[in-house]
């Protein structure tokens, strides 16, 4: 029935998907929200044109290629996704990956551009399909642990990988980023560039004082026009200082990419990680947005938008995509209202394919390398580091393996993303594997609380025991040693009570150890009470027979009535002044009434 269900849910909604815009764009009939989108567009073109083509060179692709991925791109996940300020386009870290992930095929540079568009074709099958059978949930897996750890390697590898364009200097890649930086510092004190250098210093130099004295301005846009114009008026080119060159223009073409059928295996693997990665960071600043907007999101809708973008990309020439954090916040700052804004900053893309390329040709490289690595540099972040030690250090060791692990293995970031997905998972089973599990007694605020914890008196003859977790094949086992143990601990014992209101799962292997200890404590003469057990775990129980063998008379929604039903059957028999009373081990007193009624 429940398979069912989802089925006719997906099935209802699958229409839905092609026409979210609908929630935004009858905004558009009032001049403020057009002026105000025409506006924040401008403005987020003005920095997507100069980073779209520094991160089309991290992908290994001429710079132009970033200008087609952010032509119809911006449009179609605005269209089709379901934030209206979120700004999608190239960004560092799928930059990285797809370079990552062509490298081993060993492409000339008009085979890599093919591949680049096959992978994005690759990602966005993926997401689109994910979306439509809502499974966005599966990024879930993508611990916000591993996605801290990532970010913070990716960006000291982006930002080390352009480090040889900033010094002018071309050293063979080795095969993990260790060796190509050992082959870079070899290499820096005998053949740096002078000029290269200069210009590598300009540009970082402008790209830092624009971001620290004048944020609100389009610090990048005029970086890129004043070292384009040094270099012109120097004769950088002439020098020897790499230049953009000559940029074809024209809008990009629609075509399906050549590629060996063999190699799709190759890609399967790095195509379904960029689509997780690059909906997690879309989805992540699309998050962030919304909470300030207090707009609704929609996973899977955000999905199936990244997926028809990456499609996209993949048949206009482009690479795979995802959503900018900085653009998106610049986006926002600049007053962006719905989704129009980045149709129009797609547009401006391509008004200056059409016309603007030729002033593009004495853009130095190194510009394009200090834009990366400045753009990279916001994504290290060291304070969650701090704060994930302090909720759970696990969560923080998680982190540190996964930068310490994607940097060795760098470029291939991916494999550090597995290794990190893989650890989250065996931490959350070993979490799931010893539950909390206490006895406790009546505290002095009214509710009960873990005895030994705080010190409080326990009984002899009956004991309350609190559960917290799901009752599963993994630890039902633990469950029953330490009832097992309880009983041992306590010789006298002759009622136990198990609270398992925390109990949202139950699988066959853990209703069988309710069986099992059941038999077990009423061989031992000891009374068996279950207490406050969810409705949909108490009709298993009853489907499977439990319920019955047990008796409705042993099993309360309410706590009190367990101990009000014991003290009428046993009387003197059983203690349970531990439960009426706050009664501290260091008061030998009668301790003090509690007149709350906790359930």
């Amino acid at each position: 029935m429940a398979m069912k269900e989802y089925l006719f849910e997906t099935l209802n909604e699958a229409k839905l998907r092609f026409v979210p815009f609908h929630a935004w764009i009858g905004d558009l009939k009032h001049p403020a929200v057009v002026k105000a989108d025409i506006i924040a567009g401008i403005t987020v073109a003005l920095v997507l044109i100069p980073q779209a083509m520094a991160y089309a060179q991290l992908a290994g692709l001429p710079p132009h290629y970033g200008l087609y991925a952010s032509f119809m791109v911006p449009i179609i996940a605005a269209i089709f996704g379901s934030s209206r300020q979120l700004q999608n386009g190239p960004v560092a870290v799928i930059s990285l990956m797809t370079a990552a992930a062509l490298a081993p095929l060993d492409l000339n540079v008009e085979q890599t551009v093919m591949y680049a568009a096959l992978l994005a074709l690759l990602a966005g099958g993926i997401q689109l399909i994910l979306g439509f059978l809502r499974l966005g949930i599966l990024v879930d897996f993508l611990s916000h642990s591993v996605v801290l750890g990532f970010a913070n390697a990716a960006a000291l590898v982006i930002a080390s990988l352009q480090l040889g364009k900033i010094f002018g200097v071309e050293v063979d890649t080795g095969t993990y980023l260790h060796d190509t930086l050992w082959n870079l510092a070899v290499a820096i004190p005998r053949e740096t560039h002078v000029p290269t250098l200069f210009m590598g210093i300009l540009a970082l130099a402008l790209l830092i004082l624009f971001k620290r004295f004048a944020p609100k301005l389009p610090g990048i846009l005029f970086t890129v026009i004043i070292t384009t114009v040094v270099a012109w008026v120097t004769g950088y080119a002439a020098l020897g200082g790499v230049v953009v060159g000559d940029v074809p223009a024209g809008l990009p073409s629609f075509a399906w990419p050549e590629y060996d059928s063999t190699h799709i295996k190759d890609l399967m693997l790095p195509a379904a990680m960029i689509a997780f990665l690059s909906f997690v960071e879309a989805f992540s600043v699309a998050k962030a947005v919304a909470s300030k907007t207090r707009q609704r999101l929609s996973a899977n809708q955000e999905m199936v938008g990244k997926g028809l973008a990456n499609l996209v990309a993949g048949i206009m020439q482009g690479y795979p995509v995802s959503g900018s954090f900085s653009r998106t916040a610049i986006a926002f700052d600049a007053g962006a209202k719905t989704g129009f804004a980045a149709v129009v900053s797609g547009i401006i893309v391509g008004i200056t394919l059409l016309f603007l390329t030729p002033l593009m040709y004495h853009l130095p490289v190194a510009t394009l390398a200090a834009v990366i690595i400045v753009a990279v540099a916001s994504l290290i972040q060291i304070a969650p580091l701090i704060h994930s030690w302090k909720v759970n250090r696990h969560d923080c060791f998680v982190a540190f393996v996964v930068f310490n692990t994607t940097i060795y293995f760098a470029p291939h970031l991916e494999k550090g993303v597995y290794i990190g997905i893989a650890i989250s998972l065996a931490f959350y089973i070993y979490r799931t594997m010893r539950p909390h599990l206490v006895e406790v007694s009546r505290h002095k605020d009214g509710t009960y609380g873990d005895a030994k914890l705080f010190s409080m008196h326990t009984s002899d003859s009956l004991a309350l025991f609190r559960y917290d977790g799901d009752l599963y094949f993994v630890n039902a086992g633990y469950l029953e040693k330490q009832l097992v143990n309880a009983v041992a601990d306590k010789p006298g014992l002759k009622v136990i009570i198990l609270d398992i209101e925390a109990v949202d799962q139950i699988d066959t292997t853990g209703e069988e150890m309710l069986t099992h200890i059941f038999e077990w404590f009423r061989e031992a003469g000891i009374d068996f009470y279950i207490t406050r057990p969810k409705f949909k775990i108490t009709e298993i129980l009853k489907r499977t027979g439990f319920y019955d063998k047990l008796g409705d008379d042993h099993i309360f929604s309410r706590r009190r009535d367990a101990l009000a039903t014991i003290q009428h059957k046993y009387g003197d028999l059983v203690d349970i002044e531990h439960l009426r009373y706050y009664k501290p081990i260091d008061n030998a007193g009668p301790g003090i009434e509690i007149t709350r009624d906790e359930p």
